[in-house]
């Protein structure tokens, strides 16, 4: 068969998230009609029933299901490579994708000295996520719990866990806690909620919060609050990463770069203390 084009992909996808075709008719800015047509002919071209529909009900067939990931994979592929190709004309300038209040002193220090063009800085909790949709060029992660598939990698630091504590707090004066410990405090959650490093900072120094975070959150801290290393949780191993098909001098130059003042920087101070 002749090769689908973009818009039925987006066509299904939106009758596939709907289930409803007015709905998705309103959503895309189209008429209902037309829509109906454009995924029974799909269906037709494909020889594959993707959707069961009455007159009040849709409902995706198991090869809708599959054919929905599908496309909405190849959507996002689709953007990226947009995304990508619209970088290309200024290949000089990386976006670099930090999670927030991660590596803030070493990046400063990196800004600093690195030759080339200062680097575009995007925050976010997803990395490999920005990588894979165009909105970043480099990423700062963690190589124990980030989807590292098709990434090349360069390991910068370990980044170790503290417990954020209010500065009151009896165990805030303690050299060492333990997970034990902490899960015995009511204010404890065991994943650091998904916001800022501010506000995280301000709902400890509240009270209304304890949480585990990496040793970079270390140089961020406000008066209120105390940072008190975690014995029984292992260090995690932090490095940049880049798509392996948009690999780039200039990407591995400024790895390099990250890699040697992290060196340095490890040298000369306890590991406890890094601001990375």
């Amino acid at each position: 068969m002749d090769r689908l084009e973009t818009r039925e992909l987006v066509y299904f996808v939106a009758v596939a998230e709907e289930l409803h075709f007015s709905r998705a008719a309103e959503r895309l800015g189209i008429a209902q009609p037309p829509l109906s047509r454009a995924v029974s002919r799909l269906e037709r071209r494909m020889e594959v029933r993707l959707l069961e529909r009455t007159s009040r009900h849709v409902e995706l067939t198991a090869a809708g299901s599959v054919f929905l990931d599908e496309c909405r994979r190849l959507l996002q592929g689709l953007d990226a490579a947009v995304h990508r190709t619209q970088r290309a004309v200024r290949p000089s300038r990386l976006v670099l994708a930090v999670r927030p209040g991660t590596g803030s002193g070493l990046f400063a220090q990196v800004l600093r000295s690195h030759d080339g063009a200062e680097p575009e800085l995007v925050f976010t909790n997803d990395g490999a996520g920005a990588l894979r949709d165009g909105t970043a060029d480099v990423a700062l992660l963690c190589t124990d719990s980030d989807d590292l598939t098709d990434l090349q990698t360069a390991e910068v630091a370990e980044s170790y866990a503290v417990a954020l504590l209010p500065r009151d707090h009896r165990l805030a004066r303690r050299a060492v806690v333990t997970i034990a410990e902490l899960r015995r405090e009511p204010a404890y959650q065991e994943q650091c909620p998904p916001m800022g490093l501010d506000e995280i900072l301000d709902r400890v120094a509240l009270g209304r919060l304890v949480t585990v975070v990496g040793s970079a959150a270390a140089d961020c801290l406000t008066r209120e609050v105390v940072a008190v290393p975690v014995t029984d949780l292992p260090p995690t191993t932090l490095a940049l990463g880049w798509l392996s098909q948009t690999s780039r001098p200039e990407i591995v130059s400024f790895a390099r770069t990250v890699q040697r003042i992290a060196a340095d920087r490890e040298g000369t101070r306890l590991l406890s203390g890094l601001a990375l």
